[in-house]
């Protein structure tokens, strides 16, 4: 009996043998043939600097090697970062999720392992991944399986990179020679070549850390755009309507110490501090212009003498950001060269980005972290021939929580519950935006007069057509508290003082440029009292009220009808 029945079992079980077998082989290949990504993202390169968003500077052709790419792809011109500031907009991106639900509000933040979801969740869907370059989230980047990053910002040169190895993090550390954007592109290239699972798609995060200030550009774009004049915003010199109270006090009394800015008008940071920061004669006839206890600021005037000086900062600082741009552009043709010699390049999703937008001269306005369109607009485009359109793009607004979700549903994955973005998968496969699309997309700024760029702390809601900005001008906490530590850490505050409560509102179709707050104009207040039920709702439903804020809470209420 018992050889019987060995002897018809047999056969049964060699049957689901092959069976298994047959299900982990096709497993196996569905994985194998799903699509390699690869994200790129530079730090704070803005759409005025990449020709396919057709700036002021479009016409210097700035970035011929990723104007290709956007144009064999589809490019968004609506997508806007939550806060644009590096460590918040990063932490936005790995998580999908808002500030207050991911807890990284401001430079101070960081990301532990467990909360790294977007390559977790990358990792669960077979792919093997890897971050390289500007990581800048503190924490070890443990949920990749390679990584090699650069401490913090990093430097320009010679830059050392964080490595997995013997020791604790952050202390295995690998030392390099050259410019940043040449090395972690020559540490992607040895990733793809050497480091990666053959077996397995790969999710590469290529993060560099140009065109971040103070620009320090490779030495072989020394005569880069040399000898060209490159196009100057109107703004830069006359900044009409722009603006309020709370940016720029009564009679234009705080235009001395908000907003850093190209031209001398700044008195704590402007340009020329950072270009010719060891010239001390461009000092001289300022001095006596400011006193900072007091708030007592002589007013200003953009004369004939200081415009011919502004305009010689904005020029070098034009050609310094440019030349750090060049260096990333030319490096992205060394990646599609490889990808394209390897046989790689046409099942390998590529997606360009920054983590931020930044001001080029807007509104005489340097650095980032305003909600203006040119701080607040990343650029963002992606390639894939297999199922995109190139030659397309789309005025879908989306934001950086939502690329987490798209970028796991292009891998055949799901959306994970936890995430508070939303895929625009089918957008990139149709090009239609569905009629249920997000119509707005909410915006906050935490650090309120930080790192002597002296922004006011923020919020508001864009839409297509409109844009509503609260500018609510107190500390991280309550001041009033004599126990309260308000200056914290990484801001580097300069003054223990509240700026004024103010809204701002732009009509998008009829001024682009944000050139005229229209908030007192009786003709949009239908429009203003829609946008702000709008606005309150967005925070409710993404858990960006002040309910844990009530300092803040209590200006909200005090000013919500203003």
């Amino acid at each position: 009996m018992s050889l019987f029945f060995r002897s018809r079992s047999f056969p049964i079980y060699i049957l689901f043998s092959i069976l298994i077998l047959a299900c982990n082989t096709k497993e196996t290949l569905e994985t194998q043939n799903r699509p390699n990504i690869i994200f790129i993202m530079s730090d704070d390169h803005t759409t005025q600097a990449l020709g396919v968003y057709g700036s002021r500077l479009a016409g210097l052709d700035p970035t011929p090697n990723l104007d290709r790419i956007a144009k064999e792809g589809l490019i968004f011109d609506n997508c806007f970062v939550n806060n644009s500031i590096c460590v918040p907009s990063r932490a936005a991106i790995i998580t999908g999720q808002r500030a207050q639900t991911n807890g990284v509000i401001d430079l101070e933040g960081h990301i532990d392992p467990e909360r790294q979801y977007l390559p977790k969740e990358m990792k669960e869907l077979g792919y093997h991944t890897a971050i390289v370059g500007k990581w800048h989230l503190k924490k070890e980047p443990e949920a990749f399986d390679f990584y090699q990053v650069l401490p913090s910002q990093g430097k320009y040169f010679d830059p050392e990179f964080r490595v997995r190895g013997d020791k604790p993090w952050p202390e295995n550390i690998v030392q390099s020679k050259g410019h940043s954007s040449d090395k972690i592109m020559d540490i992607t290239l040895d990733y793809l070549k050497n480091q990666r699972d053959p077996d397995k798609p790969f999710f590469l995060m290529h993060h560099f850390k140009a065109p971040h200030d103070d620009f320090e550009y490779a030495p072989r774009y020394e005569d880069y755009l040399a000898d060209t004049f490159i196009p100057e915003p109107e703004s830069l010199y006359d900044n009409e309507n722009n603006g309020s109270i709370a940016t720029r006090g009564m009679r234009d009394s705080l235009t001395r110490i908000i907003g850093s800015s190209v031209s001398h008008r700044n008195l704590i940071r402007n340009q020329a501090m950072n270009i010719y920061w060891n010239d001390s004669t461009i000092y001289t006839k300022y001095r006596d212009a400011k006193d900072i206890e007091s708030h007592e600021f002589v007013k200003w005037d953009m004369d004939p003498a200081e415009r011919e000086y502004t305009s010689k900062v904005y020029q070098d600082y034009l050609k310094k950001y440019l030349r750090c741009v060049k260096g990333v552009d030319d490096n992205i043709q060394r990646l599609i060269d490889y990808l394209e010699e390897e046989g790689l390049l046409e099942n390998t999703i590529i997606v360009y980005t920054g983590d931020q937008g930044f001001m080029l001269g807007e509104h005489d306005y340097i650095d980032k972290r305003w909600m203006y369109d040119e701080s607040m607009r990343m650029p963002f485009f992606v390639r894939y021939p297999k199922s995109i359109n190139g030659g397309t793009r789309t005025d879908a607004i989306i934001n950086n929580t939502d690329f987490a979700p798209t970028l796991i549903e292009l891998a055949g994955g799901a959306t994970p519950d936890y995430m508070q973005g939303n895929s625009f998968k089918s957008i990139l496969e149709t090009g239609e935006e569905p009629e249920d699309w997000q119509k707005a997309t909410y915006y906050r700024y935490w650090m309120h007069l930080a790192h002597k760029h002296q922004n006011p702390a923020h919020f508001g809601i864009r839409t297509k057509d409109y844009k509503l900005i609260f500018f609510y001008g107190k500390y991280w906490v309550d001041t009033d508290d004599p126990d309260a530590t308000w200056n914290k850490k990484s801001w580097g505050n300069d003054f223990a003082n509240h700026t004024p409560v103010a809204w701002e509102f732009y009509d998008l179709k009829k001024d682009p440029k944000e050139m005229n707050n229209a908030y007192g104009n009786p003709e949009y207040a239908d429009i203003i009292s829609d946008l702000k039920l709008q606005l309150a709702r967005m925070r409710k439903d993404l858990n960006e009220t002040d309910k844990n804020y009530p300092h803040i809470q209590k200006v909200v209420d005090a000013h919500w009808e203003d």
